[in-house]
């Protein structure tokens, strides 16, 4: 009798062909880092017909990520606990997977018992919510969305504890990205940098206990952040070189490897080495325009050709470039999707920066006052900042009557209060 469990799974999952299921295993191999896995349509008839064999773990990873579906629910039976023959079958062998560092697996909860007490579908579950508050992260206030995010962490860890087998690995690689989630609160929304700093270290605890070196190299990325804005390039330099060895042991995106550039030089630009930084923006181009066969993964939203560009506007402003600056800020800004409501924020205040340094007065305020629109619907630290910097260049015209415009809304009851809370 064939497998129709796993046919049925895979036609309520919405792929009406075997060919369409091994093209979404495919896909999802690359974006969970196994993109040495290619599931061919032969492999999907196999596991349909009437002696479906046990896939390996990474196969078991594949099939639970995409059909939301423990394994022992789409038709498969283990090799342990069939009685048909006296010969107990091995599993199939799966690649050689190299193991997380003992520090990080020794620090997350192992499983109570030998074998975990929640069902197959734990981490897809817990995944499904990570996924949601991926997209929240665009429109929700940060400090709404920070509490709900840290309390599904901590589920996370707790849920870790209890589960075993692959549905662990999809529990933890789902736990890192809801921690570097929090984590990115924390840094860009918050200006919380040692909270953050604590929290990328727990989400690459979660990644190498799930063994994703894509999210490892996310998270090393995001923490090199925080001692790059704080003028300690060295330090900031050390964790992107390990974020690029991450990368190195499986097929990154040319989206990922021109971001990983992107950040060196926003970390440059802080520390005022502009020529640098617009070298390592310009190699980042390169990248983005030669382009490649491996997909970004899901959780990959921070970046873009049109993000690059408003890393490249900052980096020419404070190199003093100001016509190249205009140029570029103002065809970012008209790239950004109407979702990019906080980089359209950081966009309209490094223009307002561009036309107070062309002395610019009007045109500045009529920036800034568009930026604050901006964050009066959606806030972002990282985007004040950007405000009040463009303000501080405003210093020779603040007793105009647009300058004092802007201070007005800089200043209100509500802004200031606002601003002290966050």
């Amino acid at each position: 009798m064939p497998n129709t469990a796993l046919k049925a799974a895979r036609q309520a999952a919405g792929h009406a062909s075997q060919q369409a299921l091994a093209d979404a295993l495919t896909r999802a191999a690359r974006q969970l880092g196994l993109g040495g896995i290619v599931v061919s349509t032969r492999q999907v008839r196999r596991w349909e017909s009437d002696t479906p064999p046990w896939p390996s773990e990474e196969y078991q990873r594949l099939l639970t990520h995409v059909l939301h579906r423990p394994i022992e629910e789409l038709g498969f039976r283990a090799p342990w606990n069939r009685a048909a023959h006296a010969a107990v079958p091995q599993p199939s062998a799966a690649p050689v997977r190299s193991p997380a560092p003992p520090a990080l697996r020794g620090s997350l909860p192992r499983p109570y018992g030998p074998s975990g007490t929640q069902p197959g579908t734990v981490g897809a579950d817990f995944a499904v919510v990570t996924e949601a508050h991926r997209r929240l992260y665009l429109s929700t206030a940060p400090a709404a969305l920070h509490p709900a995010v840290a309390a599904h962490t901590e589920l996370g860890r707790v849920l870790l504890g209890e589960t075993d087998g692959v549905a662990r690995g999809v529990l933890a690689s789902a736990l890192a990205e809801s921690l570097l989630l929090l984590g990115r609160i924390e840094f860009f929304d918050l200006r919380q940098s040692e909270a953050a700093d604590a929290t990328f270290v727990r989400a690459l605890q979660a990644a190498g206990e799930a063994d994703d070196h894509l999210l490892g190299a996310a998270i090393l990325a995001h923490s090199a952040f925080v001692p790059g804005w704080d003028g300690r390039i060295d330090r900031a330099r050390e964790r992107l070189q390990a974020a690029r060895t991450y990368t190195r042991r499986v097929s990154a995106s040319a989206e990922m490897l021109a971001w990983l550039d992107a950040v060196e030089a926003e970390c440059l630009t802080r520390c005022g080495d502009h020529r640098g930084a617009l070298a390592l923006l310009r190699h980042a181009e390169d990248v983005l325009s030669t382009g490649g066969d491996v997909l970004p993964p899901d959780w990959f939203t921070w970046f873009s050709a049109t993000r690059l560009h408003a890393f490249r506007g900052n980096t020419e402003l404070l190199a003093g470039l100001i016509p190249q600056a205009r140029t570029t800020l103002e065809q970012t800004l008209a790239d950004l999707p109407d979702t990019d409501g906080k980089q359209r924020a950081v966009v309209l205040a490094d223009l307002a920066a561009v036309e107070a340094a062309a002395r610019r007065p009007e045109q500045a305020c009529a920036l800034l006052e568009r930026a604050l629109d901006q964050l009066a619907v959606t806030w972002y630290a990282t985007g004040m900042e950007r405000v009040r910097e463009a303000r501080r260049a405003l210093v020779a015209w603040q007793d105009s009557a647009a300058v004092q415009r802007v201070d007005d809304r800089l200043y209100s009851w509500s802004a200031t209060l606002s601003s002290l809370q966050r």
